[in-house]
């Protein structure tokens, strides 16, 4: 008898505790939110090196936008594949080949000895994003299956977004000044090199479930039209809404796009099963994902170019003055799982979203000769509030009652909206601005005015999406989803 219970003692010994299996979820949770931080982190890290990496490749400016294009075009573009292709042959293993992938192409990308070389890096950098980015987001939805849990966890998600975004232009001219253009690819590797060793003992292998054919038809269609359309936008920014070369590749978009949805119609398993927008939770996350995204990368842009060109800020500051942005984000992204529990997913979004449009055009009211304790400190923080809300119940939103088959699929669409929304918005914001400071400057206004006046318009835009983003919210989901979450 005592054999028997020492016996069965130490098997409950042996067995892991339910506790310890829950702290590794949340280990596995900071791994993967760490290759989210590189896929954000390198959206904007690279834009202080330019000059530096131009200077030593030879690169005009017109191939140094093709190292932003480069990276953009392939990440937007196969979103939407890279998370059904992790719906079939699981998030798993597709976050892992996502992952070592862009590791291998941000080191190439360092040991860049001519253009050529460095744009099939970047290429391959935004391919392997678009693989790892929406099979991240599905394990998270897969590791936290409780609505509360994955309120939390989506906090510091939302969190670690947040601080990539910031932290791009303080790292980009620290490493670039310290170790040379280089550095901004290489320190990449081994936040990707520790990601790949350390998932694996975290989380467990892809079940294998049923395969079912690959809509090949849809996904090259929708691939192609994603392609065009990010490349029309791209385009817009050098050569206008009217040139052949825009107008041209907005016409590709747009065949491959009704291509897309004719072949959709018709397949017996589609990429993208229409029946997935029924979920008002689905549809209202992702329009608010579109609109938010459209909105944040022409703040962001508007902001760092801003400080720089008009307020003569070097690098350096402009990266630390956005620490009180990001700290803002920080912490609302912490509380806002107790803040959902009271006013539910629907109203907590829309306030987030609304607070957000108040802090841009609070921000579009600072002057030339604005100080930043004066003018920007305060906006920034409103913005900071209203973005991690905005960021963390936006992304729970749009994956919101999705079954495990299909969260591929719901984490490709938030992201790809995200994408194409920032490329759509940025286009149509700096187009804004761009008129908006030539005809300042043609009724006399000093140079540093005219400039403002543009990036007026950019946050005055910016608020605006945010604000359609809110209203949209409060009439598509429903005002009892999410009540209690």
């Amino acid at each position: 008898m005592n054999l028997k219970a020492a016996s069965h003692s130490s098997a409950a010994a042996a067995k892991p505790a339910p506790q310890s299996a829950a702290q590794l979820r949340w280990w596995a949770l900071v791994v993967l939110a760490l290759a989210q931080f590189l896929v954000v982190l390198d959206a904007s890290i690279v834009n202080i090196a330019l000059p530096s990496l131009g200077s030593d490749l030879n690169l005009n400016s017109e191939l140094l936008s093709w190292v932003i294009t480069a990276y953009v075009l392939p990440f937007g573009g196969f979103l939407l594949l890279g998370g059904r292709l992790g719906d079939r042959y699981g998030h798993r293993l597709l976050f892992l080949s996502g992952v070592a992938g862009f590791t291998l192409a941000s080191a190439a990308a360092g040991l860049a000895q001519s253009g050529a070389w460095l744009l099939a890096a970047r290429a391959f950098q935004g391919a392997s994003a678009a693989l790892l980015a929406p099979a991240a987001l599905a394990l998270v939805a897969r590791l936290f299956p409780d609505p509360r849990d994955r309120a939390k966890a989506l906090g510091i998600w939302g969190a670690v977004a947040g601080i990539g975004s910031a932290a791009g232009v303080l790292l980009g001219g620290v490493l670039t000044s310290a170790f040379g253009w280089s550095a901004v690819f290489y320190v990449n590797v081994p936040i990707g090199l520790l990601v790949v060793l350390t998932l694996p003992s975290l989380v467990s292998r892809d079940r294998r479930g049923e395969r079912n054919a690959l809509d090949m038809p849809g996904a090259v269609t929708i691939t192609a039209a994603l392609v065009a359309l990010v490349a029309a936008l791209a385009r817009i920014e050098r050569s206008g809404w009217t040139s052949p070369v825009t107008l041209a590749l907005a016409g590709v978009s747009a065949a491959a796009l009704a291509a897309f949805l004719l072949i959709e119609r018709r397949a017996s398993q589609p990429l993208l099963p229409f029946s997935i927008f029924r979920n008002k939770s689905v549809l209202g996350g992702n329009l608010a994902m579109f609109l938010i995204g459209g909105a944040t990368t022409g703040l962001f842009f508007a902001l760092s170019v801003y400080m720089q060109q008009v307020l003569l800020y070097g690098a350096m500051k402009a990266g630390l003055t956005q620490l009180p942005l990001a700290g803002a984000l920080v912490l609302v992204a912490g509380v806002i799982p107790a803040i959902v529990s009271k006013l539910g997913t629907r109203l907590t979004l829309a306030v987030s979203l609304f607070v957000l449009a108040g802090g841009l055009v609070w921000l579009a009211q600072a002057p030339s000769e604005a100080t930043f304790a004066g003018n920007l400190l305060l906006p920034s923080i409103a913005i900071g509030l209203g973005l991690g809300g905005a960021f963390v119940v936006g992304t729970d939103l749009a994956v919101h009652g999705v079954s495990e088959k299909e969260a591929g699929l719901a984490s490709g669409l938030v992201n790809t909206g995200q994408q194409v929304g920032g490329a759509v918005g940025l286009a149509i914001l700096t187009t804004a601005a761009s008129m908006r400071t030539t005809n300042l400057l043609g009724e006399g206004a000093s140079e540093a005015n005219a400039l403002t006046g543009g990036f007026q318009w950019v946050f005055l835009g910016a608020a605006i999406l945010s604000a359609l983003a809110g209203i949209l919210v409060l009439l598509i989901v429903r005002s009892s989803q999410g009540k209690g979450r």
